[in-house]
């Protein structure tokens, strides 16, 4: 399951080991929530372009059409330290100049909304999404 390729990419159809595909397909199903709940609470971003995971794509997961409003990362894990993943998000975001900034996640164990204590950075939101 994590050495063979019996598995495919759930967008482009590339061959993938089968825990890849996993990986891949909870990113995407993240980035898609995260979109969703970005489109109803910041109309002003005139709708949103996604690249989640596409390594330079773009430079974030989700970044807002009108340039500058909104910049988010995304992830699924089985906890936000594993990897260092959010940390790792927040420092990205840290970076970019957009006047909103999140880290969007799914977790099992983690109720969707807002997760202040999550938030180590001023203006970089954290937010966990249903799936």
């Amino acid at each position: 399951m994590k050495f063979e390729q019996i598995g495919f990419h759930p967008i482009d159809g590339r061959a993938l080991n089968l825990i890849e595909q996993i990986n891949q397909t909870f990113t995407f199903l993240v980035a898609l929530k995260a979109t969703e709940w970005l489109l109803e609470h910041h109309p002003e971003a005139d709708g949103f372009q996604l690249a989640p995971g596409a390594a330079m794509a773009l430079p974030l997961d989700i970044m807002s059409i009108a340039p500058g409003i909104v910049g988010a990362e995304t992830f699924a894990a089985v906890d936000p330290g594993n990897n260092r993943k959010l940390a790792g998000d927040l420092t990205k975001l840290r970076g970019c100049g957009h006047r909103h900034r999140y880290a969007f996640f799914y977790a099992p164990g983690f109720s969707p909304g807002r997760i202040e204590r999550l938030e180590r950075d001023t203006g970089i939101r954290v937010h966990c999404v249903d799936i």
